[in-house]
């Protein structure tokens, strides 16, 4: 199975389509409901739900989700039934599997029904319409021009006494995105020092500001001092987002005061000096945070 513990939890959608083929006097039969086995269509759809909410016991490396909503309809025609299923849930994972086996399996069942009847019967053909939720739903374009920061803000690692691996760690991530131009700056926990590093950014109009490390409550944690002298409007929703995807994976996300806003187009985060924590919230909040710049252009949502 793979290991999707770092994944968002998203809506996530999946529409599929199984087509059966039928000689049209016993499709004429299952209309009227004249036909040994009653109820084909009604029993079918309950095959579908039941399949999809057991999709996990049939594919062994789907991951068992909670399934908000299971649909079946279908499309009745002169030789031929359609069966579209759509399942949704909001996990942190797709929800296509169920969406596939819900279909075959109605009409799997529709063939168990009427195969006294029609030997000729063919399942023609099973496949997904469309999926959407998941990261891959949020990816933003990069302009090429795009240039960010990390600023690394420890005393140990700026006298070279301890190793960066957070800022090394965002500065990947960011790679990631597609977005290359990226500085890297180590500085000690010196307020005014970081103050004026976040304001040279912004004045030479980087897009994008993150640092790494300050943001507990040791006595030499001052960035979110530093970046609340800086920014002009704050962004709580994003810390909160950190904070949501942080605190179901350990009990000290709840300690970090971190604080992310913009000023002049720029916009700074406050990460937490850990690699973990560090690696956390970036999983957390990208790619949907470069959404913010379309927003700051009027784009809207």
């Amino acid at each position: 199975m793979k290991n999707i513990t770092e994944k968002i939890e998203t809506l996530r959608i999946a529409t599929a389509e199984s087509r059966i083929r039928i000689q049209p006097n016993i499709i004429e039969r299952l209309k009227n409901n004249d036909v040994p086995k009653k109820d084909i269509l009604p029993i079918s759809r309950a095959a579908a739900v039941m399949a999809a909410k057991n999709t996990p016991q049939t594919i062994p490396y789907c991951h068992p989700l909670p399934l908000d909503n299971v649909d079946v309809d279908y499309k009745v025609l002169e030789n031929e039934i359609i069966v579209t299923v759509t399942t949704s849930a909001i996990w942190k994972t797709g929800v296509e599997m169920e969406a596939l086996v819900a279909a075959s399996a109605a009409t799997l069942n529709i063939y168990d029904m009427l195969k006294p009847l029609d030997t000729e019967m063919e399942i023609l053909s099973t496949k997904l319409l469309s999926k959407t939720g998941g990261k891959t739903s949020f990816k933003e374009h990069i302009p090429k021009d795009f240039k960010a920061a990390v600023i690394v803000t420890s005393d140990g690692t700026h006298k070279g006494t301890r190793e960066d691996n957070s800022g090394k760690i965002i500065k990947e991530h960011l790679q990631g995105l597609a977005i290359e131009n990226c500085d890297y700056v180590i500085l000690p926990d010196e307020q005014n020092q970081i103050r004026n590093e976040l304001l040279k950014f912004s004045e030479q109009g980087y897009h994008l500001v993150i640092t790494t490390g300050g943001t507990g409550m040791g006595p030499r944690d001052v960035t979110v001092e530093a970046t609340k002298d800086v920014i002009t409007k704050e962004l709580p929703a994003v810390v909160n987002a950190m904070q949501s995807y942080g605190q179901k994976r350990t009990p000290y996300a709840m300690l970090s005061r971190a604080l992310a806003g913009s000023r002049d187009g720029t916009i700074i985060v406050n990460l937490p000096g850990s690699s973990r924590g560090a690696k956390e919230c970036m999983n957390a909040i990208f790619p949907a945070l470069l959404h913010v710049y379309k927003m700051m252009k009027g784009g809207g949502h």
